[in-house]
């Protein structure tokens, strides 16, 4: 047996969830992104979505991507540095643009990728990126690929945040960069105080707005907007997998920053195009939000009508006062069995433990989307209730 064999064998983890019945990972659906979805031939109430609008089986949606596949094919075969440029990527740039009010635009093939490409392209050697400690994996990720120094903050700790930026006033490019909206806390970050401590040590601002976009700010426009930031945030990356129903991101920033990018971003000059059936998708989701504003409404209707209810019931759901919604149980052990008692009920609730959240902050991450009724919800809702309390949770 190799090294590598051997060592991959005595991974056993998820092994052992499985024989304890409490595996809840890679469940197969069989059906869409809506708010009951079918699993094994069963239906389920879907709370683990990130398609927050509902967007993916929108009828324009699934329409508009049928049209580009019919006229560009499944794929551009290239990347877009060479031959893999298609005028429906530069309309999708110029709409993003324009949706969060910057110059220019870049898309990529994932979100992922967006801040693969941007960070350390940006963060060079003699720079420095600053980063809240609760940052998406893209961005740890991301951070680790530059050359640059990478310090953290602690979470949404304007404090913390003040005092690495006096301690560290070296470098030449200073980026402070955070998610919008915290994709399992479901807390926003505070970006108008981030911004003022960008102005008083000269450093930049990059805000990933993954979750944001689609739900905060006028129009859903985002975090930025939703702080009357515009212009204060020097770049934007976002995601086409939430509210924007399809795959892909994108980065957007100034004429300038944006061409230094786009020549140099190696996850965009090295990996094939955004499909031409998701960057249709995506240009018919943004004409939707345009359009059909009742659909951010439902939405906030159904997060205000929810953080309510769990208020109610004591359920601890932290500072959350967005759509995502944390489930605090605090034990890793009985943040499973409780998503699989909900499962066994006909409900889907994600799990989430370390490192994707502190460790002793084990929770069920429980989204909304604009679709969902209050009858489903007050469902789901009372089932945590009475499993957390068959669990001594409650």
């Amino acid at each position: 047996m190799s090294i590598l064999q051997d060592r991959s064998a005595k991974y056993d983890e998820p092994q052992k969830a499985k024989a304890a019945g409490y595996y809840p990972y890679f469940r197969v659906l069989e059906s869409g992104q809506d708010p009951e979805v079918i699993i094994g031939g069963k239906p389920v109430l879907m709370f683990g979505s990130n398609s927050y609008l509902g967007l993916t089986s929108h009828p324009k949606v699934k329409e508009a991507a049928i049209v580009a596949l019919k006229k560009y094919g499944s794929g551009a075969a290239g990347s877009r540095f060479l031959n893999g440029t298609l005028d429906i990527h530069v309309e999708l740039e110029e709409r993003l643009a324009d949706f969060v009010g910057k110059e220019k635009a870049l898309a990529f093939a994932t979100g992922f990728q967006s801040n693969l490409g941007a960070i350390p392209t940006i963060i060079g050697r003699s720079d420095m990126a600053i980063i809240d400690e609760q940052s998406h994996a893209s961005i740890i990720d991301a951070s680790r690929l530059s050359f640059g120094k990478i310090l953290k903050y602690r979470h949404n700790d304007m404090e913390s945040l003040e005092k690495v930026l006096k301690s560290n006033s070296q470098g030449n490019v200073r980026m402070i960069i955070t998610d919008g909206l915290f994709s399992m806390e479901g807390d926003i970050a505070k970006l108008d105080e981030i911004t003022k401590l960008a102005q008083k040590y000269n450093a930049s601002v990059m805000v990933d707005d993954a979750h944001g976009l689609g739900v905060l700010g006028r129009n859903g426009k985002g975090t930025v907007s939703h702080y009357g930031l515009d212009g204060e945030v020097e770049v934007i990356v976002g995601t086409f997998s939430k509210s924007l129903a399809s795959v892909g991101g994108f980065v957007a920033g100034s004429a300038e920053v944006m061409n230094f990018l786009q020549h140099n971003a190696r996850t965009m000059i090295f990996s094939a195009s955004l499909p031409p059936a998701s960057a249709a998708s995506v240009i018919a989701a943004l004409d939707i939000i345009h359009d059909e504003p009742e659909q951010i409404e439902h939405l906030w209707d159904n997060t205000h009508f929810s953080i309510k209810l769990f208020n109610e019931l004591g359920i601890d759901i932290g500072k959350s006062e967005t759509p995502i919604i944390p489930v605090y149980v605090r034990d890793n052990e009985k943040v499973f069995m409780l998503s699989k008692i909900l499962f066994e009920h006909g409900i889907f609730v994600n799990p989430v433990i370390s490192p994707a959240v502190k460790p002793g902050d084990s929770l069920l991450r429980f989204s909304l989307m604009a679709i969902h009724t209050h009858k489903q919800i007050e469902r789901a809702i009372y089932a945590i209730y009475e499993a957390g309390k068959e669990l001594g949770i409650y």
